[in-house]
């Protein structure tokens, strides 16, 4: 598995290094801050409501700002909310692939913010999820490129189908990172059998990544949350293609990762957190950055801590903090 930024592979760019392409849906997040969530058939009043791009966006600005070249293969709407996402996208020179969706415009995810920073979502379904190989084909993969899926594409048999039968054709060494989502878990056997044979690169929280071990009845020690997250990281490598690696977050306390035969676990750097909708995603951004940049595991796993890190204490999905940032703080903690 190639996970380094190669420069000599004779299949890309002179020069270049991976990018990251992300093949998920972008979407028009609604985010409203609330009290509390109401009672069924009750009502609330929320002290805030803004709109950004959000879902694949957030993953792709912060690999953006983090330095790598990014491509979103996902397909965008025509409407308010497609040229929201285009917009946003090209504001930090992220490209869109393929071509806008005639007719249909970009779905939204409600996301309800609670004063503990907690999150809650409805999500409607939009010109998202009109992709088809030849759209996801545009991206034109090439060996060494970080191909991103989500788990929430293979729940819908719109995105699933084009996006399996794509995925079986792309160069060899395509990096494939996996982001399961709450969704993993519980679709088809076959379905996560077959997504797991073309994975590279498992990035997922604690809870997606114990709720497959759980549904294939795969035991980790139950020792503290640190040795659980690495006992899960070394438990799910195997699962996937020869030589993948395996990245688990737990929030605050950082990630473990299982590389190169190695398990480390990399310490994390609370915050008093005031929105963490979309840190996880802004973790996998950081992260592929730095390895489409060539830097070990570990060593990207520390910055995509300290990216999530910053980006808890911004308000809105669309706030990844910039290479500069992120060195800035791991200087002060140095």
């Amino acid at each position: 598995m190639r996970t380094d930024a190669d420069a000599t592979d004779p299949h890309r760019k002179s020069g270049s290094a991976p990018r990251v392409i992300h093949t998920g849906q972008a979407l028009v997040d609604l985010i409203v801050e609330v009290p509390d969530l109401p009672a069924r058939g009750q009502n609330v009043m929320a002290s805030s409501a803004n709109r950004y791009a959000g879902g694949a966006v957030t993953v792709l600005l912060a690999a953006a700002r983090l330095g790598a070249g990014c491509v979103h293969a996902g397909a965008v709407g025509t409407g308010p909310n497609g040229d929201l996402i285009r917009a946003v996208l090209a504001a930090d020179g992220i490209a869109a692939s393929a071509p806008p969706v005639p007719g249909r415009d970009t779905g939204v995810c409600v996301v309800m913010v609670e004063l503990t920073a907690e999150r809650t979502f409805v999500t409607t379904l939009g010109a998202e999820r009109n992709i088809t190989v030849d759209s996801l084909a545009t991206a034109g993969v090439e060996p060494g490129d970080l191909v991103c899926v989500t788990g929430y594409s293979l729940a819908v048999g719109r995105t699933r189908d084009p996006l399996l039968a794509w995925l079986a054709d792309l160069p060899e060494e395509a990096v494939v990172v996996l982001d399961p989502g709450a969704a993993f878990a519980g679709l088809p056997a076959e379905v996560r059998e077959r997504m797991l044979a073309r994975t590279d690169v498992w990035t997922g929280n604690a809870e997606e990544s114990a709720d497959l071990l759980a549904v294939l009845d795969i035991a980790t020690p139950g020792l503290d949350a640190e040795s659980a997250i690495a006992a899960h990281a070394r438990a799910l490598a195997p699962l996937m293609r020869a030589g993948a690696v395996a990245v688990v977050r737990d929030g605050a306390a950082g990630c473990a990762v299982h590389a190169n035969g190695e398990t480390f676990s990399i310490p994390g750097f609370p915050q008093t957190p005031v929105d963490t909708n979309g840190a996880g995603d802004t973790h996998t951004g950081a992260l592929l950055a730095a390895i489409a940049a060539g830097s070990p595991w570990p060593d990207a796993c520390r910055r995509a801590n300290a990216a999530a890190a910053i980006k808890v204490t911004r308000r809105g999905p669309t706030t990844a903090p910039t290479a500069a940032e992120v060195d800035a703080f791991l200087r002060d903690r140095s």
